[in-house]
């Protein structure tokens, strides 16, 4: 059994961007929007930033408070898409129930949408178009896949979970006929029949539903590949939404959690950062 240790491979890809970004002529340039006072967004905001300095990359946050109108937020919004030293923009999800996410997320400029959840983004990931953003925890998983060559051409490709952040995105990008994809893809989720027949038959089972141990020993092939893409605190500790003691000496290949693909998605980030800012530049020539 393999672990597909995502701290390290997101260490070398971030080593690499380091060096690019120290080429450039001025750092890029992510700026943070953060509504209310959830521990765990304003966690993740923190670790972010932490990635910015670590790689160079210029951050800037702005904190709304809890009940923050609309019209204020999509103000700020506004702003930072003509700040010139603004490369990339990224909502910290969830959003406070009285703001609409989609019409949030839809005032940000398709160009610094470094989470590719624009629909404009969306809609070149699903048609296979390559000069748009791809969300960063479905192009962090493809890029894991890669590293430690994982084919995925043939195979078939089990999601379960099916939201806009990984689920529906992570099935468009492994059904692309390119290199690290041309998978047969399924999408169960809660109102799946029959779910346990479904996993069995996955060459490459993906855990994205966000309920902690609910892929059990019993729900996998052998010798198949698993990616945990939960983060759950249980008892204390933090557990995937696999049971990882009970299902890797089942498989071939697992992530850990944490360290497996949570690292990817922040690499993944910075990385689109950093396209941002090439594509910016290419254009001015």
């Amino acid at each position: 059994m393999k672990i597909l240790d995502g701290k390290h491979v997101a260490a070398k890809v971030e080593h690499e961007l380091k060096r690019t970004i120290g080429t450039f002529v001025r750092p890029p340039g992510l700026a943070f929007i953060l509504v209310g006072e959830n521990p765990a967004s304003h966690t993740y905001v923190r670790m972010k930033k932490k990635k910015c300095q670590d790689v160079g990359i210029a951050s800037f946050d702005k904190i709304f408070r809890q009940d923050a109108s609309e019209k204020e937020v999509l103000a700020h919004i506004e702003h930072l898409n003509r700040d010139p030293l603004v490369d990339g923009i990224l909502i910290q999800l969830p959003l406070p129930s009285h703001l609409s996410t989609q019409k949030v997320l839809s005032a940000i400029d398709p160009g610094k949408d470094v989470d590719g959840l624009h629909p404009c983004n969306f809609g070149k990931l699903l048609l296979g178009e390559t000069d748009g953003f791809i969300p960063c925890t479905p192009l962090g998983i493809q890029t894991l896949l890669k590293a430690y060559e994982i084919k995925t051409a043939g195979k078939h490709v089990v999601i379960v979970g099916r939201s806009n952040i990984v689920g529906k995105p992570l099935a468009a990008l492994l059904m692309q006929k390119k290199e690290g994809a041309n998978a047969t893809v399924t999408i169960a989720h809660s109102a799946t029949h029959h779910l346990k027949e479904i996993t069995k038959s996955a060459d490459i089972l993906v855990a994205a539903m966000g309920h902690p141990l609910s892929i059990t020993a019993d729900m996998v092939k052998l010798k198949s590949v698993v990616i945990d893409v939960g983060i759950n605190r249980v008892g204390g500790r933090i557990a995937g939404d696999v049971d990882y003691e009970a299902v890797a000496p089942l498989v071939s290949a697992i992530t850990p959690v944490p360290g497996g693909v949570g690292p990817m998605t922040i690499a993944m980030l910075m990385s689109n950062v950093v396209q941002s800012y090439e594509t910016k530049l290419s254009s001015k020539k």
